[in-house]
Protein backbone atom coordinates (compact mmCIF):
# COMPACT_ATOMS: atom_id res chain seq x y z
CA UNK A 1 0.00 0.00 0.00
CA UNK A 2 1.45 3.17 -1.12
CA UNK A 3 0.67 6.94 -0.03
CA UNK A 4 0.62 8.88 -2.74
CA UNK A 5 1.01 12.80 -2.56
CA UNK A 6 -0.45 14.68 -4.98
CA UNK A 7 -0.01 18.78 -5.92
CA UNK A 8 -3.25 19.89 -7.81
CA UNK A 9 -3.86 23.02 -9.78
CA UNK A 10 -7.65 24.16 -10.61
CA UNK A 11 -10.01 26.33 -12.09
CA UNK A 12 -13.01 26.07 -9.63
CA UNK A 13 -15.40 28.12 -11.87
CA UNK A 14 -17.58 25.27 -12.70
CA UNK A 15 -17.01 23.17 -9.59
CA UNK A 16 -18.76 23.29 -6.20
CA UNK A 17 -15.91 23.96 -3.96
CA UNK A 18 -13.48 20.68 -3.28
CA UNK A 19 -15.62 18.40 -1.02
CA UNK A 20 -17.83 15.74 -2.78
CA UNK A 21 -21.12 16.03 -1.70
CA UNK A 22 -22.39 11.78 -2.29
CA UNK A 23 -22.57 12.34 -6.06
CA UNK A 24 -21.44 9.52 -8.59
CA UNK A 25 -20.76 9.57 -12.61
CA UNK A 26 -21.62 12.28 -14.37
CA UNK A 27 -23.15 14.07 -11.60
CA UNK A 28 -19.96 14.71 -10.05
CA UNK A 29 -19.31 18.49 -9.73
CA UNK A 30 -16.87 18.97 -7.05
CA UNK A 31 -12.79 18.53 -7.60
CA UNK A 32 -12.41 15.61 -5.12
CA UNK A 33 -15.83 13.75 -6.85
CA UNK A 34 -13.62 14.10 -10.40
CA UNK A 35 -10.70 13.01 -9.36
CA UNK A 36 -11.95 10.35 -7.16
CA UNK A 37 -14.01 8.89 -9.82
CA UNK A 38 -10.59 9.08 -12.25
CA UNK A 39 -8.89 7.74 -9.85
CA UNK A 40 -11.03 3.96 -8.90
CA UNK A 41 -11.22 3.55 -12.39
CA UNK A 42 -7.31 4.27 -12.91
CA UNK A 43 -6.91 1.73 -9.89
CA UNK A 44 -9.82 -0.67 -10.06
CA UNK A 45 -10.27 0.50 -5.66
CA UNK A 46 -12.28 2.89 -4.38
CA UNK A 47 -10.10 5.17 -3.99
CA UNK A 48 -10.76 8.56 -1.10
CA UNK A 49 -8.96 11.43 -1.43
CA UNK A 50 -7.80 13.10 1.78
CA UNK A 51 -7.85 17.40 0.69
CA UNK A 52 -6.10 20.03 2.73
CA UNK A 53 -9.26 21.63 3.31
CA UNK A 54 -12.79 22.53 1.84
CA UNK A 55 -12.58 25.54 -0.87
CA UNK A 56 -15.78 27.39 -1.60
CA UNK A 57 -17.71 27.07 -4.92
CA UNK A 58 -15.94 29.03 -7.10
CA UNK A 59 -12.65 29.45 -5.67
CA UNK A 60 -9.40 28.55 -7.80
CA UNK A 61 -6.52 26.85 -6.67
CA UNK A 62 -2.39 27.35 -7.48
CA UNK A 63 -0.99 24.54 -5.36
CA UNK A 64 -3.78 22.25 -3.53
CA UNK A 65 -2.39 19.13 -1.80
CA UNK A 66 -4.07 15.75 -1.37
CA UNK A 67 -3.03 11.91 -0.55
CA UNK A 68 -4.65 8.77 -1.52
CA UNK A 69 -3.50 5.14 -0.24
CA UNK A 70 -3.35 2.54 -3.12
CA UNK A 71 -2.25 -0.72 -4.11
CA UNK A 72 -1.94 0.15 -7.60
CA UNK A 73 1.01 -1.20 -9.20
CA UNK A 74 1.31 1.48 -12.03
CA UNK A 75 4.52 3.84 -11.68
CA UNK A 76 3.93 7.37 -10.51
CA UNK A 77 4.68 8.26 -14.33
CA UNK A 78 1.91 6.46 -15.36
CA UNK A 79 -0.47 7.67 -13.03
CA UNK A 80 0.52 11.44 -14.16
CA UNK A 81 -0.12 10.59 -17.93
CA UNK A 82 -3.60 8.50 -17.05
CA UNK A 83 -4.84 11.74 -15.09
CA UNK A 84 -3.84 14.38 -17.59
CA UNK A 85 -6.04 12.28 -20.20
CA UNK A 86 -9.01 11.47 -18.04
CA UNK A 87 -9.23 14.52 -15.92
CA UNK A 88 -11.15 17.82 -16.94
CA UNK A 89 -8.63 20.21 -18.44
CA UNK A 90 -9.69 22.44 -15.69
CA UNK A 91 -8.02 20.22 -13.12
CA UNK A 92 -4.57 19.50 -13.72
CA UNK A 93 -2.16 17.25 -11.40
CA UNK A 94 1.33 18.87 -11.51
CA UNK A 95 2.93 16.69 -9.24
CA UNK A 96 2.46 12.92 -7.63
CA UNK A 97 4.88 11.47 -5.51
CA UNK A 98 5.28 8.86 -2.49
CA UNK A 99 4.84 10.22 0.86
CA UNK A 100 5.35 8.67 4.53
CA UNK A 101 2.87 6.52 5.51
CA UNK A 102 1.95 8.99 8.38
CA UNK A 103 0.96 11.88 5.75
CA UNK A 104 -1.90 13.58 5.75
CA UNK A 105 -2.72 16.21 3.79
CA UNK A 106 -5.20 18.17 5.70
CA UNK A 107 -4.08 16.94 9.77
CA UNK A 108 -0.23 18.03 8.55
CA UNK A 109 -0.73 21.50 7.38
CA UNK A 110 0.78 24.20 9.14
CA UNK A 111 -0.09 27.17 7.32
CA UNK A 112 -1.41 28.49 3.85
CA UNK A 113 -1.19 31.73 1.55
CA UNK A 114 -4.31 33.02 -0.16
CA UNK A 115 -4.28 35.43 -2.95
CA UNK A 116 -7.57 37.60 -3.42
CA UNK A 117 -7.39 39.45 -7.13
CA UNK A 118 -9.10 42.67 -7.60
CA UNK A 119 -9.64 43.80 -11.41
CA UNK A 120 -8.89 47.75 -10.51
CA UNK A 121 -9.08 49.06 -14.09
CA UNK A 122 -12.45 51.31 -15.50
CA UNK A 123 -13.06 48.17 -17.89
CA UNK A 124 -13.61 44.65 -16.52
CA UNK A 125 -10.93 42.46 -18.55
CA UNK A 126 -12.41 40.14 -20.38
CA UNK A 127 -9.44 37.29 -20.22
CA UNK A 128 -9.61 38.00 -16.21
CA UNK A 129 -12.88 38.25 -15.68
CA UNK A 130 -13.13 34.14 -13.98
CA UNK A 131 -9.86 35.39 -11.84
CA UNK A 132 -10.79 38.68 -10.29
CA UNK A 133 -13.47 40.86 -8.67
CA UNK A 134 -13.87 44.09 -11.07
CA UNK A 135 -14.08 46.99 -9.26
CA UNK A 136 -14.28 50.11 -11.31
CA UNK A 137 -13.74 52.80 -8.53
CA UNK A 138 -10.30 53.22 -7.92
CA UNK A 139 -9.70 51.82 -4.30
CA UNK A 140 -7.80 53.39 -1.59
CA UNK A 141 -4.23 50.39 -1.47
CA UNK A 142 -2.57 52.93 1.81
CA UNK A 143 -5.89 53.06 3.71
CA UNK A 144 -6.50 49.34 2.69
CA UNK A 145 -3.18 48.42 3.85
CA UNK A 146 -3.30 50.64 7.50
CA UNK A 147 -6.69 48.28 8.05
CA UNK A 148 -4.94 45.30 7.04
CA UNK A 149 -2.37 46.01 10.03
CA UNK A 150 -4.87 45.82 12.69
CA UNK A 151 -5.77 41.85 11.59
CA UNK A 152 -1.87 40.59 11.99
CA UNK A 153 -1.55 38.19 14.63
CA UNK A 154 -3.75 35.95 17.19
CA UNK A 155 -6.96 37.46 17.24
CA UNK A 156 -10.97 35.78 17.64
CA UNK A 157 -12.17 36.33 14.32
CA UNK A 158 -15.41 35.76 14.89
CA UNK A 159 -16.42 39.09 12.94
CA UNK A 160 -15.02 37.56 9.99
CA UNK A 161 -16.62 34.17 9.78
CA UNK A 162 -19.76 33.12 8.42
CA UNK A 163 -20.10 30.16 11.03
CA UNK A 164 -23.31 30.13 12.77
CA UNK A 165 -23.42 31.58 16.14
CA UNK A 166 -24.49 28.47 17.64
CA UNK A 167 -21.30 26.63 16.69
CA UNK A 168 -18.85 26.02 19.15
CA UNK A 169 -15.95 25.96 17.29
CA UNK A 170 -13.14 27.76 18.20
CA UNK A 171 -12.40 31.12 15.95
CA UNK A 172 -9.42 32.37 17.44
CA UNK A 173 -6.65 31.92 14.54
CA UNK A 174 -3.10 33.46 13.88
CA UNK A 175 -2.63 35.64 10.68
CA UNK A 176 1.19 36.00 9.93
CA UNK A 177 1.26 38.98 7.52
CA UNK A 178 -0.90 40.62 4.64
CA UNK A 179 0.44 42.31 1.45
CA UNK A 180 -1.43 44.50 -0.70
CA UNK A 181 0.04 45.04 -4.22
CA UNK A 182 -1.05 46.88 -6.88
CA UNK A 183 0.51 46.55 -10.39
CA UNK A 184 -1.16 47.82 -13.82
CA UNK A 185 -4.40 48.36 -11.85
CA UNK A 186 -4.36 44.40 -11.00
CA UNK A 187 -4.81 44.85 -6.82
CA UNK A 188 -3.22 41.71 -4.95
CA UNK A 189 -4.18 40.95 -1.10
CA UNK A 190 -1.82 37.82 -0.18
CA UNK A 191 -2.95 36.37 3.28
CA UNK A 192 -0.72 34.08 5.03
CA UNK A 193 -1.63 32.42 8.67
CA UNK A 194 -2.21 28.90 10.42
CA UNK A 195 -5.37 28.12 9.48
CA UNK A 196 -8.94 29.99 8.14
CA UNK A 197 -12.73 29.93 9.21
CA UNK A 198 -15.33 29.50 7.05
CA UNK A 199 -15.37 32.53 4.44
CA UNK A 200 -12.88 34.08 6.55
CA UNK A 201 -10.09 35.15 3.96
CA UNK A 202 -13.42 36.55 1.38
CA UNK A 203 -14.77 38.85 4.40
CA UNK A 204 -11.04 39.94 5.20
CA UNK A 205 -11.03 41.01 0.91
CA UNK A 206 -14.80 42.56 1.27
CA UNK A 207 -13.94 44.73 4.75
CA UNK A 208 -10.62 45.92 3.17
CA UNK A 209 -12.80 46.69 -0.21
CA UNK A 210 -15.22 48.68 1.70
CA UNK A 211 -11.51 50.87 3.31
CA UNK A 212 -10.59 51.61 -0.09
CA UNK A 213 -13.97 52.62 -1.15
CA UNK A 214 -14.15 54.75 1.56
CA UNK A 215 -17.42 53.15 2.88
CA UNK A 216 -15.37 52.26 6.36
CA UNK A 217 -12.49 53.71 8.02
CA UNK A 218 -8.84 52.20 8.52
CA UNK A 219 -9.38 52.23 11.89
CA UNK A 220 -12.49 50.46 12.10
CA UNK A 221 -11.39 47.24 11.26
CA UNK A 222 -10.23 47.29 14.79
CA UNK A 223 -13.33 47.50 15.84
CA UNK A 224 -14.99 45.05 13.94
CA UNK A 225 -12.45 42.68 15.32
CA UNK A 226 -12.63 43.49 18.52
CA UNK A 227 -16.19 43.30 18.37
CA UNK A 228 -16.77 39.72 17.27
CA UNK A 229 -20.08 40.38 15.47
CA UNK A 230 -20.17 39.26 11.64
CA UNK A 231 -22.74 41.95 10.88
CA UNK A 232 -20.55 44.56 11.79
CA UNK A 233 -17.63 43.53 8.87
CA UNK A 234 -17.81 44.34 4.97
CA UNK A 235 -19.12 41.90 2.64
CA UNK A 236 -18.15 38.69 1.69
CA UNK A 237 -16.36 39.14 -1.62
CA UNK A 238 -16.60 37.30 -4.52
CA UNK A 239 -15.93 33.38 -4.41
CA UNK A 240 -14.33 33.91 -8.12
CA UNK A 241 -10.89 36.31 -7.27
CA UNK A 242 -9.37 33.90 -4.47
CA UNK A 243 -7.03 31.71 -5.26
CA UNK A 244 -5.24 29.50 -3.04
CA UNK A 245 -1.42 29.64 -3.33
CA UNK A 246 0.32 27.14 -1.43
CA UNK A 247 0.11 25.71 1.37
CA UNK A 248 3.13 25.01 4.16
CA UNK A 249 3.77 21.68 6.01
Amino acid sequence: MRNVKMIIQYDGTRYNGWQKQNQKGSTVTTIQGKIENVLSKMTGEEVDVIGCGRTDSGVHVENYVANFFTDCKLTLDEMEKYLEEYLPKDIVVKELKIAKDRFHARYNVKGKTYVYRIDNNKYNNVFNRDFTNHIPIELNIEQMKKAAEYLIGTHDFKSFTSLKAKNNKSTLRTINYINIIKNNGLIEIEVNGNSFLLNMVRIIAGTLIEVGEGKLMAEDVETILMGKNREKAGHKAPAKGLILKELQY
